[in-house]
């Protein structure tokens, strides 16, 4: 039986759950990126660093819910801190101030020295329009900047060339990445290739009176890292050009470092979009950054609305999201727990590319922080090229098929992340988890060397 086929036979009340849901539910998934072939795995419950599906099968979690449970599933920490919300407000929204948010706020503040002031909202797509929404109002100019293959939420602006390309030297195309994006947005957006400075300055230069907000995720999918020399060489063109350097750290704050990609790298943007682990495992997001900027959405500004950077939600700073995030970045900040769940991920990574290698098989683990990914390079990469292009090897027939092949048995062996995506790991990814993690490895490693 072929991998695909032992999914097929093995989880037979997920796929009757999935034919079911495509009755009343687009696709049968509550947003595209869920859905892989042949059809997504439903689940049942969750418990730490594990999942139990449908069948009764039960996985060790690397998904985490795209990155947002860094504690893992039901932490005491979270639970206690739902628990807290009941007991000190007695209610899951006030809709008004009150004195959690500027808790929160101070915490933020202490992490992320570029932040000065912080806004609250309900996603980290709902981050990143606003952030850009503040951009393009403070320079008064009518394009923004993104990098070819990154992802900053599902709204009109950015959803432009979200695929990753491989730089061949010039300019990336502008695709339109969903029907009914009007045409405005794809013209108003310039695509720039993520790691080659030299194009993108290029095309910053020439478009420097009307490039507003340039915005891009600091590692790309948040593993594929920017070299130091491009992070530092942009920030210093777009404040030399008088654009606003947006930084999305929905995917790296708090996961690459407690002060997120912008600790590792140390480069200031002048705004900041959070989300995923800033929420403690419930929805939420964040700007934050210049204050200046931030002042343009403030209510006092002016009574009229065009003068005003209009921003509003009901939800937003909500109790249950923000204490829940503040007690989780408190535990991680706590007696070394942060530094574990780094040496965790390190540790994790080294086996699995001692375990491929032993193989013949070699994967390259490719990543910073509590988050990677496997990637199978080209034979040339395997003997050492010089600089190991993680795109190219991503859209390789061979990483497609050895990568495809593995996802699936990993999953036979109880080790789920959805196929191709990365891995973030939790502080709940202790020993046991690990060892099964090794040994689902193992016999996965073994049955794909079968099919080669």
């Amino acid at each position: 039986m072929t991998e695909v086929s032992k999914y097929f036979h093995n989880t037979s009340e997920s796929r009757a759950a999935w034919e079911g849901a495509q009755e009343i539910i687009p696709g049968g998934v509550q947003g595209n990126i869920k859905y892989y072939d042949p059809y997504p795995l439903s689940f049942a419950s969750a418990a730490g660093a594990w999942l139990k599906d449908v069948d009764g099968h039960h996985y060790v979690d690397y998904l985490l819910s795209f990155g947002a449970l860094i504690l893992g599933h039901g932490h005491p920490v979270v639970k206690k801190a739902v628990t807290e919300v009941w007991n000190t407000f007695g209610t899951s929204s006030f809709g008004v101030p009150y004195p959690l948010e500027l808790t929160m706020v101070e915490k933020i503040k202490s992490l992320y020295p570029s932040i000065e002031h912080v806004r609250f909202t309900n996603s980290g797509l709902e981050a990143t329009l606003l952030a850009i929404r503040l951009g393009m109002a403070y320079t008064a100019r009518p394009l923004i900047a993104k990098f070819a293959g990154h992802y900053h939420g599902g709204h009109e602006h950015v959803l432009v060339s979200t695929h990753s390309v491989v730089s061949d030297g010039t300019p990336p195309r502008k695709t339109a990445e969903s029907m009914g994006l009007p045409d405005y947005y794809v013209q108003h957006t310039e695509v720039l290739p993520f790691n080659d400075m030299e194009i993108c300055e290029r095309i910053l230069r020439e478009k420097q009176d009307q490039i507003g907000v340039v915005v891009l995720e600091p590692l790309q999918s948040g593993y594929i890292p920017a070299r130091q020399e491009f992070m530092q060489r942009l920030r210093d063109v777009t404040k030399e050009l008088g654009m606003v350097l947006l930084f999305d750290e929905v995917k790296t704050g708090f996961r690459i470092r407690l002060g997120g990609a912008q600790e590792f790298y140390g480069v200031q943007p002048d705004l900041t979009a959070l989300g995923k682990v800033l929420g403690g495992g419930f929805p939420v997001g964040a700007v934050g950054g210049n204050k200046d900027i931030l002042a343009l959405a403030s209510p006092r500004k002016s009574k009229v609305a065009r003068e005003v950077v209009f921003h509003s939600g009901t939800f937003n700073g909500n109790p249950i999201s923000l204490l829940a995030g503040l007690r989780t970045i408190e535990f991680l900040q706590e007696g070394g727990n942060y530094e574990g769940l780094l040496k965790t991920t390190e540790d994790l990574r080294c086996n699995l590319e001692d375990i491929s290698s032993s193989y013949g098989l070699p994967v390259r683990t490719v990543g910073v922080g509590s988050i990677f990914n496997l990637v199978f390079p080209s034979e040339q990469d395997e003997h050492g090229a010089e600089r190991f292009d993680v795109v190219a090897a991503e859209k390789s027939a061979r990483h497609r098929e050895l990568r495809g092949k593995l996802d699936f048995l990993l999953m036979e062996y109880g080790v789920f992340s959805k196929p191709y995506n990365r891995f973030s790991i939790s502080l709940a990814h202790d020993a046991k988890a690990i060892q099964h993690t090794l040994d689902a490895f193992e016999k996965s490693m073994s049955a794909l060397k079968k099919t080669v």
